[in-house]
């Protein structure tokens, strides 16, 4: 699939018109090296994500597995609601974030990681779902590299405020109050969102940002109603979603230190995983 081009013509990644698969700049936007050395054909056979929402989709689902058999104790304890769902020490293990990683054991870098992980089978399903849906239509709109780009700010400033309100001020109610543990994509999934709501202010495109800004509504809501939700981490991931799209201005065609961004976001949230269990496993045996 990821065969290289080395002759003829390919669309620019930015602004989509054709240009030589050798081409140093586009003519038409100015991208630098927009045949991507010869893989942007092969890249674009992948969607219009580039791949992200299946990558995304696999990574959750291996690292489910993965908390299922690191602390199998409670796979079938409990009721239907948490038949199936890991332990909270195996998802410390592999990179809950919240106040108590955050700010009691120093694991700050769980705010990239806990996005990647998920509470039980119901969780990671409707999240995928949503992430499926939501990232091809944010890259179209920013392309794919600044789309990865919002999808890990968001998560970072979602479980980061999360943390905060859970720290300090915790003495409110439940669904107030933050959280001392807090896992899934619903952060991002929220940033991806705030990021479409400023495409459709930006663009004079009404009818997508209000679609996009009625789903946060009801998701937002949803939060209050249902237990266990972090709601503070879709407020950080909403406001952190729009927030880097202001700054990455839908007007302006994706340039190549976009994708280097990219690939360093990705990179950094597979070390934080790696962090989290180098540093959890000796903890998870000491128990």
């Amino acid at each position: 699939m990821l065969k290289r081009q080395r002759s003829g013509s390919v669309v620019c990644p930015s602004c989509g018109r054709l240009v030589g698969v050798n081409d140093e700049k586009c003519l038409s936007c100015g991208r630098r090296n927009p045949g991507m050395w010869g893989f942007a054909g092969a890249f674009r056979r992948l969607g219009q994500d580039f791949g992200f929402a299946a990558a995304m989709t696999g990574g959750c689902l291996v690292l489910y597995l993965v908390s299922l058999v690191l602390d199998p104790s409670h796979i079938f304890s409990g009721g239907i609601t948490s038949l199936l769902s890991p332990t909270t020490r195996s998802l410390f293990v592999l990179g809950a974030s919240g106040a108590i990683p955050v700010f009691g054991l120093g694991r700050w870098w769980t705010v990239l990681s806990a996005s990647w992980l998920h509470g039980g089978p119901l969780h990671i399903l409707f999240n995928v779902l949503w992430i499926r849906q939501l990232a091809p239509e944010t890259a179209q709109a920013y392309g794919p590299a600044r789309m990865v780009i919002i999808y890990t700010a968001a998560g970072a400033t979602g479980f980061l405020l999360s943390s905060l309100v859970g720290r300090y001020l915790g003495f409110l109610p439940r669904f107030l109050g933050g959280a001392g543990f807090t896992v899934g994509a619903s952060a991002p999934i929220f940033g991806l969102l705030g990021a479409i709501v400023h495409y459709g202010r930006r663009r004079g495109s009404s009818a997508v940002g209000k679609e996009a800004l009625g789903y946060a509504v009801v998701l937002g809501l949803f939060g209050f109603v249902m237990p266990g939700i972090d709601n503070w981490a879709h407020l950080g991931g909403f406001a952190g979603g729009y927030g880097i799209a202001r700054w990455l201005d839908p007007w302006r065609d994706e340039r190549v230190d976009h994708v280097v961004v990219a690939f360093a976001c990705l990179a950094a949230t597979a070390l934080a995983v790696a962090a989290s269990v180098l540093t959890g496993l000796p903890a998870l045996g000491a128990n």
